[in-house]
């Protein structure tokens, strides 16, 4: 009894305390002399005196009570952590005439479930609030864990997910290519980094930027690998637009370049005021770039737009009519049609009937029927220009004013090349503009 760590009660079944040993003295720091012949109730918190009542009760019927972990009282009135078990002492004729008590501390033990415990749910508190999706492989890449984040994504569970389930919600373009490169950093120890597209929940795909990173021990040998997967579609989408915009910009720069060489053409280079009108028209194409600032921020009148557009044709601009109601357009919207209109622009300028001084260029457009049903119909028509045949291939050119508002506005274009005039159109809802 002396020589053991835990502590050895020895009670009668009135609870009186008959023995006490030196482990007894140090969990609960009262002397023998001190604690010997009271009542064992003494070590009771208040609110738990019904487990004292529950064990007389059981001991009284010859049960041994399983162990079990309580709180009691030191002699200072602090709380103590133990884990307690008790049996029933018989007397020579096998009667229950007491009952030892051992009581094992625990409170260290206790303390450091309470932080393991905190730790976990600040680890998981974080882990479910940042805007990654997050998982933990083991050293074999054997997934075995995900964030909150992950299973609200892709609307799986973990027992759909551990392991490689994570390939069924890679895109099959894609999965073969991920696995090969993953696999290579668990065999290599090597850090992964990967982009492919996810599917969502409500089956579309997202791109995400992935990357793993090995934890190690002391020894340098890998425990698991921490993982997560951020959402870069909207980056992808820009970095395509800004490409987009880089090759518009280059390609508006070569037209620009071309119209000043038409309209240097045009002028009389023997002239007085030769360098003035040329000058004039050169503005005329700075002041273009203004209408594309301004339609950015709010939504523009159709003959604005087509107006900003042919401010850069000088003296050709006589040689346009505009024809049509007030239709607003939305930023997109301009956007995508100012682009289609100052490639025809630029091309009637360099081809078609711009290019002489009795060629015409009618902009229509119109609105027709109402409600859900309202369509937007614009048109651009050449005519007594030089005769027009069909091009021999399609460039960027081409894609600005076929490709570009067919996606954006989910219209139908038709381009025609007749012998008397190119003729494009334009047919779209009215709601894909507004």
């Amino acid at each position: 009894m002396e020589s053991t760590d835990d502590a050895i009660v020895g009670k009668s079944l009135e609870g009186r305390i008959l023995s006490w040993n030196h482990a007894a003295e140090r969990i609960f720091g009262y002397k023998a002399e001190e604690i010997v012949g009271r009542n064992v109730r003494t070590l009771i918190p208040a609110d738990r005196q019904g487990e004292e009542d529950r064990i007389i009760a059981a001991i009284t019927r010859g049960e041994r009570i399983p162990t079990f972990e309580t709180v009691r009282l030191r002699k200072d009135g602090s709380e103590v952590h133990v884990a307690v078990t008790v049996s029933p002492v018989h007397d020579a004729g096998g009667n229950v005439v007491g009952a030892s008590k051992i009581a094992r501390e625990i409170t260290e033990r206790k303390m450091m479930m309470a932080q393991l415990q905190e730790s976990e749910e600040r680890f998981r508190l974080l882990a479910d609030n940042i805007s990654q999706l997050a998982w933990i492989a083991d050293s074999e890449g054997w997934i075995f864990w995900y964030n909150k984040r992950w299973f609200d994504y892709t609307g799986t569970t973990l027992e759909a997910m551990q392991g490689w389930g994570w390939k069924a919600v890679h895109h099959p373009d894609h999965v073969d290519r991920v696995v090969e490169r993953v696999q290579h950093s668990w065999d290599t120890g090597e850090d992964w980094e990967d982009t492919f597209p996810l599917r969502g929940a409500d089956g579309q795909y997202r791109w995400f930027l992935s990357r793993a990173v090995p934890i190690r021990d002391e020894r340098g040998g890998i425990i698991c690998w921490f993982g997560t997967n951020t959402d870069v579609t909207e980056m992808r989408d820009a970095e395509q637009r800004i490409e987009l915009l880089l090759q518009e910009v280059n390609h508006r720069s070569k037209n620009m370049l071309a119209i000043i060489q038409s309209l240097a053409r045009r002028g009389d280079a023997n002239g007085p005021d030769f360098v003035r009108k040329l000058e004039q028209r050169i503005q005329g194409l700075a002041a273009n770039q203004d209408v594309l600032v301004r339609r950015s921020w709010s939504d523009v009148p159709v003959l604005e737009m087509v107006e900003g557009q042919l401010r850069s044709l000088g003296e050709a601009r006589s040689q346009v009519i505009c024809q049509g109601e007030t239709v607003m357009l939305s930023p997109g919207a301009a956007e995508a049609l100012a682009m289609a209109t100052h490639e025809m622009c630029t091309n009637a300028m360099k081809y078609g009937a711009l290019s002489v001084p009795n060629g015409q260029v009618l902009i229509a457009w119109q609105v027709e029927g109402a409600g859900e049903d309202a369509r937007f119909r614009i048109s651009w028509t050449e005519s007594g220009g030089p005769p027009v045949s069909p091009p021999m291939r399609h460039g960027f050119g081409s894609r600005i004013i076929v490709d570009v508002p067919r996606v954006k506005l989910d219209a139908a274009i038709e381009t025609t090349y007749r012998p008397e005039g190119f003729r494009w159109s334009l047919d779209c809802s009215l709601a894909s503009i507004s």
